[in-house]
């Protein structure tokens, strides 16, 4: 295991780059040649003329992927910091600059398209960076925390502002970094007024409520500024406490993004009128796909401990979170939302938050464990294997385009490269396993562990009898994702090579180990990008967590 956390840490290190792209320069061209054509003012990036990125950054992959994507690099940040901490605080810093940060308040996504949405992830990375400086060098960096709570704020209006089509606390924003993993390209519906209210935009969302709101808590423990941030720790409540029963309850007129009968949450699909086949009337609809969008709103989970509650959140606190739980109890009680107060007995002391209560989260973990739909032999798939053909999950009727034409889109699980060339032949969420999502699974269930205990328990895998507590069922996912770059007992060959004959057997190559973009299925063979270590380096940290979990 040494050896590929080694190679891993080696791989972040080389995956850096100088990185220079001045937008205004772009659109006018380059002094002493010939102007570019007109049609560049009107193109992408058009409306990030104040863009000048001049920087060391961490790439995708700066083989295949030489440029920046915002999401990746909050991954990257993770192992950096175990061997870089000042560099891995950098690279998040740079991000909310204004020379990268829109005025508006957006972190631009990937040079493709700086004002795509991806989910938004850098408070957790902040927070993650943090904590792992703490814990190496017995001290934080609090203005660090600060300057990243501040812009990071702006980057969360922005989010509220612009993603929120109806306003009901439900958020939208297209494909998220996820590709193909719905029945639409998300970001390009190409049916005239249709909108989707996404189960992963809102969980995203609820994420990253949670994360500066535990970012606002570390930083009302400051002297002279309490007061400041516990005032932003009760912004933050309500927003999540509103988003929380927004995805619970909610979800057009009638229709739920959470799914009673399946024991799942999924994306509402609202169709305007006259796009379907002799239909005059709009409606809304579940898309009943089993996917990670089902299984992102795992990720929105935090505490306060109680000694925190006690002597750094000042009355005022106290005082609008009674008012919420006496004159709000829709948000916070019952069904729609787990909130323990400070006499719960799941908790020694403190206050949890989490978008799925103890009872949805035995059903979503009864259909991740499966290892006939999402449980993998290494790790959890972007896709349930449910739909595997014939199997496969088609709308049940007919759709017409922005052309008149008439579609019947399906999604299928394909647990390597797509076979179709959907959405730009970019179709890689249907099956494989990603390390980043998985990553985020683990540090989950430990929170819900942490919350539920030892007694809360749950068969891993489903139908096994095993029963297993959530800080197990996390090492055990851990293990299956580790699994995929050691050698199989007994044997030299390695699942991450699959059928790849020279790196498995010829001693000048088996030993160096690719980190790949993501991974088989089924197999557990790398597929996409060969070098890309940014966010599938988080192996390093899986491995050290591994190792101290064993070490118990």
């Amino acid at each position: 295991m040494r050896n590929v956390q080694r190679q891993a840490f080696a791989g972040m290190l080389w995956t850096k780059q100088f990185y220079y792209y001045v937008v205004q320069d772009w659109l006018n061209g380059d002094p002493g040649y010939p102007p570019p054509p007109e049609q560049r003012k009107d193109g992408r990036n058009r409306e990030w003329t104040h863009l000048y990125n001049a920087d060391i950054i961490s790439m995708p992959d700066k083989w295949e992927y030489p440029w920046f994507a915002a999401w990746d690099l909050a991954f990257h940040t993770i192992p950096l910091a175990l061997i870089d901490p000042d560099f891995a605080k950098n690279q998040l810093y740079i991000f909310t600059k204004e020379w990268y940060m829109h005025p508006n308040g957006q972190i631009p996504a990937y040079e493709w398209n700086f004002s795509d949405v991806n989910p938004p992830v850098h408070a957790w990375g902040a927070w993650e960076v943090y904590k792992i400086e703490e814990k190496m060098y017995g001290h934080a960096d609090r203005g660090f925390l600060e300057e990243l709570f501040q812009k990071l704020s702006l980057y969360f209006t922005w989010w509220v502002n612009r993603k929120d089509v109806d306003g009901n606390n439900l958020f939208g924003g297209g494909f998220l970094g996820l590709d193909n993993i719905g029945v639409f390209d998300r970001s390009n519906l190409k049916i005239s007024g249709a909108s989707i209210e996404q189960s992963d935009g809102t969980s995203w969302m609820g994420m990253f409520c949670l994360n500066l709101l535990k970012m606002a808590s570390e930083l009302a423990k400051g002297e002279s500024d309490s007061k400041v941030y516990d005032a932003m720790v009760s912004k933050y409540f309500q927003h999540f406490l509103l988003m929380a029963e927004a995805l619970n309850k909610l979800g057009g007129d009638e229709i739920n993004v959470w799914d009673n009968e399946d024991g799942f949450f999924h994306d509402i699909f609202h169709v305007p009128p006259n796009v379907l086949p002799g239909g005059n009337n709009a409606f809304s609809f579940s898309m009943k796909v089993r996917s990670m969008v089902g299984l992102i709103p795992l990720f929105a989970i935090e505490t306060i401990d109680q000694e925190t509650l006690d002597k750094h959140l000042d009355s005022d606190f106290k005082k609008r979170a009674d008012w919420f739980l006496q004159n709000r109890q829709d948000l916070t009680k019952g069904e729609n939302i787990y909130f323990d107060n400070t006499d719960s007995n799941l908790m020694e002391g403190g206050v949890a938050f989490s978008l799925v209560n103890p009872t949805r989260l035995r059903l979503v973990l009864k259909r991740m464990l499966d290892e006939s739909e999402f449980f993998g032999p290494y790790g959890i798939r972007g896709l349930s294997k449910s739909h595997e053909p014939p199997n496969s999950y088609k709308l049940p009727f007919s759709i017409r385009t922005k052309s008149g034409n008439y579609i019947q889109p399906e999604v299928e699980y394909e647990p390597a490269e797509s076979r179709f060339g959907l959405f730009g032949g970019n179709s890689n969420w249907r099956g494989p396993v990603w390390m980043p999502v998985n990553f985020l699974i683990i540090e989950s269930l430990r929170k819900y562990h942490y919350c539920l205990g030892d007694n809360f328990k749950v068969e891993c895998p489903t139908g096994s009898g095993n029963m297993m507590n959530l800080s197990e069922v996390a090492a055990e996912i851990s293990h299956r994702l580790i699994k995929i770059f050691l050698p199989k007992d007994g044997q030299s060959q390695r699942p991450v090579y699959g059928a790849t004959e020279k790196f498995q057997t010829d001693p000048n190559w088996n030993n160096y180990i690719l980190f790949y973009e993501y991974f088989h299925g089924d197999n557990g063979a790398g597929i996409g990008a060969s070098h890309q270590t940014g966010w599938t380096g988080v192996v390093a940290e899986l491995i050290q967590q591994h190792g101290a979990y064993i070490a118990k």
